[in-house]
């Protein structure tokens, strides 16, 4: 089958880690995927929308498109699946507007109900687009990482003290580590010879905790990971951040490192407290689980298991079985009645 995708870029973390990254698996059965970048400009859309009526299925992620787009993307596609990553029906976080828009929540409905299949980064995404599914379909499809791309970290134990922390992510997203600040120096003060490995396009410092700053590369950002020791996550508990896909998680994990993460949205899914990682909300938790994992004996035990379960749950291979049994079905609809 041809696969079109309209996204935002086919550079954009989004599309690389929920579409590219498939791409071998899907020519591997015989289909096609086409990304096509979203233009801003009406005509211009409507003139790509006509482009795609020789596709089998339109892939539309993430965006939501207004009333009048959205019928003539369904006069011109033969099949449209939307995918998404995020709570989409809200601002984000640290938007000073707030959360809650009904324009989205309008869009997001219209969007749900105007696609054959739907496929939602996690549960708590695909439970708020059930609300509006009528006769649609929806699944999930995880947030994937190819494992192969990741060296493991060795653990091998230093003859310093300390701990090698690192953070991977945005700008856009640094503010949640800014909001964990006295956790941070909490653990620079108490665990010694501690540092924080910052992979991201913008850098902040802390008094206690001294910052390697390392600009995000997607050729290096593996290798960076899995020359730390623990990796560490955060996010509001609010609805956007529940419909996080994690990841920096997957990431850290992939790596062979354990993670510490509070217990929000698929941090509660993803880090298994003591067993491949550690959940913790409060400062003593977190500065808890970070003397524990000083032990290279305890974090490579820890960071094998976190790196076994995204091989056998989180990785391209997984998620990609789900997009060739979805084509399966539209190939063959007696089969895909069959199947549910």
């Amino acid at each position: 089958m041809r696969l079109i995708a309209l996204v935002e870029s086919p550079e954009h973390v989004c599309c690389r880690y929920r579409l590219e990254s498939f791409r071998a698996h899907l020519e591997a059965s015989g289909h096609t995927l086409e990304l096509r970048t979203l233009p801003r400009g009406l005509f211009s859309r409507v003139s790509l929308f006509r482009e795609i009526r020789s596709s089998d299925v339109v892939v539309l992620q993430r965006k939501l498109l207004p009333r009048i787009q959205l019928a003539m993307l369904r006069r011109y596609a033969r099949r449209i699946v939307f995918d998404f990553d995020d709570a989409v029906w809200h601002r984000d976080s640290y938007d000073v507007k707030g959360l809650h828009s009904y324009r989205r929540i309008r869009r997001f409905a219209r969007t749900v109900q105007s696609s054959e299949v739907v496929i939602a980064g996690n549960s708590f995404l695909a439970a708020e687009a059930a609300r509006y599914s009528k006769h649609t379909r929806v699944m999930v499809i995880p947030t994937c990482v190819d494992p192969s791309e990741y060296p493991i970290a060795t653990h091998t134990p230093r003859r310093s003290p300390g701990l090698n922390l690192v953070w991977v992510g945005s700008s856009s997203t640094l503010q949640g580590l800014e909001r964990i600040r006295p956790i941070l120096e909490s653990i620079g003060r108490n665990v010694p010879g501690s540092r924080l490995k910052l992979v991201c396009d913008r850098f902040v410092g802390f008094a206690n905790l001294p910052v390697d700053p390392i600009p995000w590369c997607a050729a290096t950002e593996a290798r960076e990971i899995a020359t730390a020791d623990v990796g560490i996550a955060w996010m509001p508990d609010d609805p956007w951040s529940r419909g996080k896909c994690g990841l920096k998680v997957l990431q850290y994990h992939a790596a062979g490192l354990p993670v510490i993460a509070n217990p929000v949205g698929v941090h509660n899914e993803f880090v298994m407290h003591g067993e491949n990682g550690y959940t913790a909300n409060t400062p003593d938790e977190w500065l808890t689980a970070a003397r524990a994992l000083a032990d290279a004996n305890l974090r490579r035990t820890l960071g094998h298991a976190g790196r076994a379960q995204l091989e056998e749950r989180y990785s391209v291979a997984a998620g990609a079985k789900h997009w060739v049994e979805l084509l399966h079905e539209f190939a063959d609809p007696v089969a895909g009645r069959r199947t549910g």
